[in-house]
């Protein structure tokens, strides 16, 4: 019977992405291409902010913090998807889907609470300039970053080990790329309301919180903005904060739509588009992102470039 208890196994079975060898072949390339950009042009990120001393600013700061959550989600992810569309090897023991689940968990808990503290950058810095030094000291963004990466890891070390101890009676074989909460629960024969009430207090106490401080810092920001009468200023103004509003509109679309959907109307393959632009596409393309209209990176690698040449 499908419904029979299978948690006595220590292995669950992944999904690869693809059957045929000429998908595979293609899949791995595009994987392994955007797994190692993401990984070169967020290490590139960093390096050009601790080299650089005038980068050396909350705002540059919190973006390397980014930078570091970015490279560590494609990591929990892509490494292993690589692995079993080459080998076709898809199964992945309990520890680690247990260390797959927690990492990705804590990393984009960290990330959603980071993206609104930068916006309260941004706030500051346009609407309170004269103190932005004195608020966003340094002693300040250090305490918040902290803070940013406790509430996730504690956020995943409260769900992560309950959705684990979940009796999965319909199969091991996960209809997903990775290990993730939403898809765990999806698999227990356990009237798992409970658990689901946790993830939406949860997922509204940060997400929703995070992502309202978001609009609350634009909503002011924008007001400033249209105050300024130089069209020259307003348009600086605005042009600190559009790499930002891109990069939230890219990550909080997907989170939303995959943590707060109520499960009847789940779908496996939307899932996997869904979490696929979470943990592939917008890691890689944050930082692309940021160096686009960003004077003060795009001069830095000029001088690296100057140097190397």
């Amino acid at each position: 019977m499908e419904n029979s208890n299978e948690t006595s196994s220590n292995q669950f079975f992944l999904l690869s992405l693809a059957d045929t060898p000429y998908l595979k072949a293609l899949s791995v390339l595009i994987f392994l291409t955007m797994y190692i950009l993401a990984l070169s042009v967020n290490s590139l990120l960093i390096t050009m902010v601790r080299s650089n001393l005038q980068l050396h600013t909350p705002m540059y700061f919190f973006l390397s913090n980014l930078s570091v959550i970015d490279i560590g989600i494609t990591s929990s992810v892509l490494p292993k998807l690589i692995i079993i569309t080459i080998t076709q090897d898809t199964s992945i023991s309990r520890l680690g889907c247990a260390l797959q689940m927690f990492f990705h968990s804590a990393l984009v808990g960290t990330e959603c609470i980071l993206l609104a503290v930068m916006a309260y950058d941004r706030y500051v810095a346009i609407c309170k300039p004269l103190h932005y030094n004195t608020i966003t000291n340094k002693r300040f963004c250090t305490s918040i970053a902290a803070v940013c990466w406790a509430l996730g890891c504690i956020n995943s070390s409260i769900h992560v080990p309950y959705t684990l101890q979940l009796p999965l009676c319909r199969s091991h074989h996960i209809n997903h790329f990775f290990c993730e909460i939403p898809i765990f629960v999806h698999l227990s024969c356990q009237d798992t309301w409970l658990h689901e009430l946790s993830m939406y207090i949860s997922a509204c106490v940060l997400g929703l919180s995070a992502f309202i401080l978001t609009l609350s810092s634009y909503a002011y920001i924008i007001s400033t903005i249209l105050n300024i009468r130089s069209t020259e200023g307003r348009h600086k103004a605005f042009s600190t904060c559009a790499s930002h509003l891109t990069v939230v509109s890219l990550y909080y679309g997907p989170i939303m739509f995959m943590y707060l959907r109520p499960h009847s109307r789940d779908s496996p393959s939307t899932e996997k588009i869904v979490s696929i632009m979470y943990t592939v596409v917008t890691p890689m393309l944050n930082p692309i992102i940021y160096s686009i209209r960003n004077k003060d990176i795009k001069v830095t690698v000029k001088g690296t470039m100057n140097k190397l040449s």
